[in-house]
């Protein structure tokens, strides 16, 4: 019986993590030029956060068409995306894990009349991403910055 019992609950945490994975949070985007708020779990990175364990640094551009150019040129650099929007100012980009095939949502927010790209990204499931999120952060400024 008991072995029954765990036996479902695996199933059912199995099929919610694969629910979550595969299905766009209804969050994302940018509302009066912000991001949505930071996520009480550690496995967000933002621009747009006053929290010091989870903010990264906007970039700086210039032009609106070059910066976008070399943000495609960067993400087809990293590797292992799909942008699903692209709406002006907003990119939205999806990250997949190669072994576990997690999806991490990337957004990023042109800012043109301060003249910053905003950055944010976050973990579709799980508590933690170890890191990945601001390692992904620092992979994506190093190329932006070249």
């Amino acid at each position: 019986m008991i072995a029954k019992i765990i036996i479902t609950l695996l199933v059912v945490l199995v099929g919610y993590m694969f629910y979550k994975n595969s299905n766009t949070p209804s969050y994302l985007g940018i509302h009066n030029g912000k991001f949505a708020p930071m996520p009480s779990t550690p496995n967000a990175v933002s621009s747009q956060t006053d929290d010091p364990e989870k903010s990264v640094d906007a970039l700086s551009f210039k032009d609106l068409d070059s910066a976008k150019q070399k943000v495609v040129s960067v993400l087809s650099t990293m590797g292992g995306n799909k942008i699903e929007e692209d709406d002006g100012n907003y990119l939205h980009v999806v990250f997949t894990t190669p072994t576990m095939k997690y999806n991490d949502d990337v957004e990023l927010y042109f800012d043109t009349n301060s003249g910053l790209l905003h950055y944010r990204s976050q973990s579709r499931t799980g508590y933690s991403d170890k890191g990945l999120n601001r390692e992904r952060y620092n992979q994506f400024s190093a190329l932006y910055n070249q």
